[in-house]
């Protein structure tokens, strides 16, 4: 029903042309990309994405910023826009919820797709990367699921803070930390799904609830409104559990 009804409104906005400007986490940046690849085939109408720190564009919007559209990793950004009037009534809703995985890299001598949580109490492993637990919700959910592992003592000094979930990524990438607790999303990334991946079970962290939300001061109400019923079309869902998220129950 919802594809249906995206389809039928997207036939009036074919020919408008429009260009809508999406704000979106880093850790859906490529979940994002194929969507609005998709909705673009779809409608014609261009997808201009700028990836970056929620916390960011929550600030930048709160100042004027001309997004349509925005995907943040955590659901508490666009609640609070939304609560403070910078939201389009009606359109906040929780799009996905992150996962996260165990990652190293590929060369790696540390077999973490079947030592599991033991692979980081591995000596090799020397610096764990997680995104900084104060302000990412995917820091908060590595250090909830190292604590329920019953090993968050044993590891804590290892443990080397990112900005975000995406810095986190980087520094295990690169070589400055051995490991990394990071999103299933990015390691199934181009530049990092040739690593070695674990998942965490969902069970052992609270969820990573994902918001999105069309801005009030959106120039194209209606393309955004065309592109958020895009998401929550069974096309969306699928992309972005192909992109390693969890559809909420609710969805």
């Amino acid at each position: 029903m919802v594809l249906a009804a995206f389809l039928f409104a997207s036939k009036n906005l074919r020919a408008q042309g429009q260009t809508l400007r999406v704000a979106a986490a880093a850790d859906v940046k490529f979940a994002m990309e194929e969507l609005a690849a998709q909705f673009e085939s779809m409608t014609g109408i261009k997808v201009d994405i700028t990836t970056g720190s929620s916390g960011n564009f929550f600030a930048q919007i709160q100042s004027g910023a001309p997004f349509d559209l925005f995907f943040s990793a955590d659901l508490q950004y666009p609640q609070k826009l939304e609560a403070a009037g910078f939201a389009e009534p009606g359109t906040l809703f929780e799009y996905a919820q992150g996962q996260i995985v165990i990652w190293t890299p590929p060369d790696s001598t540390v077999e973490v797709t079947k030592q599991g949580w033991s692979a980081l109490l591995d000596s090799r492993v020397q610096k764990i990367a997680i995104a900084n637990p104060e302000v990412a919700p995917y820091g908060r959910a590595a250090v909830s699921a190292l604590k329920k592992a019953g090993i968050f003592e044993q590891v804590k000094t290892k443990l080397v803070y990112g900005e975000n979930v995406s810095q986190a990524a980087q520094f295990a990438r690169s070589g400055n930390a051995q490991a990394g607790i990071i999103a299933h999303s990015l390691a199934l990334s181009p530049g990092m799904k040739d690593g070695k991946a674990w998942e965490i079970p969902a069970g052992m962290h609270p969820p990573i609830e994902q918001g999105a939300l069309v801005a009030n001061n959106a120039k194209n109400k209606a393309a955004a409104l065309a592109f958020l019923n895009f998401v929550k079309s069974s096309l969306g869902r699928k992309t972005l559990e192909k992109h390693g998220f969890a559809i909420p129950a609710n969805r």
